[in-house]
């Protein structure tokens, strides 16, 4: 049976070896304190190192996935530069800077970095930070009510939170701008049309699609999962000679694991392969 615990603003459910992470501040349609980013960040970081856990589902309760920064929640709400922005009293130059790179960066990082494979389930409206939290996951589901929104144009502020890396490497430097400079509210069907989502779902089916999704992922070969993700994301940063070289030392790696040997055993033996994980 699945278990689930509360922490600071986010329950954590651990079903077989998929760890479901929900926001849950859905009066403040889970935007993000500094706790709560902290948290989150230190439960991918355990996720990433337990060798139990083969999937991870980010997802919020109510009507938001993640309203992105907490601006009201106190000096440095949310580590973006919109919450650097708004503290008072005198700033030194770097404050926002260091803002940035130990606060939003950071959970970004914490998510692409992520060495299991993290699905967002989109519940809802998911603006600024929030949705470069959604988009820096590894695959993204939505349901039909979800509403994507680059909001930082409407408050005067330049997107943070890897917007800039994140969305022209999905869309193109053409629709990313358009998002970006028109701040506009983007529906889940349009967002798959661009090709920010995988899929579209409707709201009452979201949570067992996730579940489906992440099921399958951790009933496959987890390091190679990994090593998978990390040639694909760093694909987009290098060149063909790097890109190749990685590919090779990645194989190299993989060729060691438990899975790759019981990989090659089933075809050999033409039956389906029992992953472990390992």
């Amino acid at each position: 049976m699945p278990v689930t615990r509360p922490g600071p603003g986010i329950l954590v459910t651990v079903d077989g070896h998929v760890t479901r992470l929900t926001l849950d501040r859905p009066e403040a349609l889970n935007a993000l304190t500094p706790t709560l980013r902290d948290e989150l960040i230190a439960l991918l970081a355990d996720a990433s190192a337990d060798p139990d856990v083969h999937a991870v589902i980010l997802t919020g309760t109510g009507r938001g996935f993640c309203a992105g920064a907490d601006l009201r929640g106190g000096a440095g709400a949310g580590g973006t530069a919109a919450s650097g922005a708004a503290e008072t009293g005198e700033r030194v130059a770097g404050d926002v800077t260091r803002t940035l790179r130990l606060g939003a960066q950071r959970l970004i990082s914490a998510v692409l970095d992520c060495e299991k494979p993290v699905i967002a389930a989109v519940n809802g409206t998911a603006a600024g930070l929030g949705v470069h939290l959604a988009l820096a996951c590894d695959l993204v589901l939505a349901a039909e009510s979800a509403r994507f929104i680059e909001v930082f144009v409407r408050r005067g502020l330049v997107p943070d939170g890897g917007g800039a890396y994140l969305l022209p490497r999905l869309i193109g430097p053409q629709r990313a701008k358009e998002l970006m400079f028109f701040g506009d509210a983007l529906t889940a069907a349009d967002a798959e049309r661009l090709g920010l989502v995988n899929r579209v779902v409707p709201d009452a089916d979201l949570p067992k699609t996730a579940h489906d999704w992440a099921a399958r992922l951790a009933a496959g070969p987890t390091r190679t999962l990994a090593l998978t993700k990390q040639l694909v994301n760093a694909s987009l940063d290098t060149d063909r000679a790097t890109a190749f070289a990685a590919e090779a030392a990645a194989q190299e790696i993989n060729m060691t694991t438990a899975d790759a040997r019981e990989g090659v055993a089933s075809f050999v033996e033409r039956r389906e392969a029992r992953f472990r994980g390992r």
